[in-house]
């Protein structure tokens, strides 16, 4: 019998959000994506001293961690589920590729303009928004088959005009 991977890719950009990081590799959030289907993590970590547990578990055959990669885009392409923090670079990079998305708000941001483009994109039904609180019950309750392709952001106008919110760049 031959084992059908599937693959989770979880990022948090460039920056600190170790309480995803712990919150994905949870007993209890391993075995809900374990029922899922899912047996393999990537974790990119970002710019943490935090080592996380990558003994296999919970169903998962692998589990691994990196920093930094300069080529992100290899691990979207070659993964099932993505889970993300809520920077606009991820979100498109994971929607243009046509990937399950979950994007997790970091809540110890003050003033956390790129939550806007996220919440934009869960009203329009493209992918699942939550907190690390609630990351649990949107695995539970997530049903990808209702969510709408997001094809191309520069042909929805209210992506069109968070994004330039965010950047402030009307040339999008």
């Amino acid at each position: 019998m031959t084992l059908i991977k599937k693959k989770i890719f979880v990022t948090v950009g460039t920056t600190k959000f170790d309480e995803l990081i712990k919150t994905v590799l949870s007993s209890e959030v391993l075995e809900m994506l374990s029922s899922k289907g899912y047996n393999e993590i990537i974790l990119q970590i970002g710019k943490t001293l935090f080592i996380p547990n990558c003994i296999p578990r919970c169903g998962f055959i692998n589990i691994e961690y990196f920093n930094l990669n300069a080529n992100i885009i290899k691990y979207i392409e070659n993964t099932d589920l993505i889970i993300s923090h809520a920077g606009a670079g991820s979100i498109l990079d994971a929607s243009e590729n046509k990937k399950d998305l979950i994007v997790v708000a970091n809540q110890s941001l003050m003033d956390n303009h790129q939550l806007e483009l996220a919440e934009e994109l869960y009203k329009n039904k493209h992918l699942y928004y939550c907190t690390c609180e609630t990351l649990l019950d949107t695995i539970q309750t997530m049903n990808f088959a209702e969510l709408k392709p997001f094809v191309n952001y520069k042909n929805d106008p209210s992506i069109v005009y968070t994004f330039n919110l965010l950047y402030e760049d009307t040339s999008i």
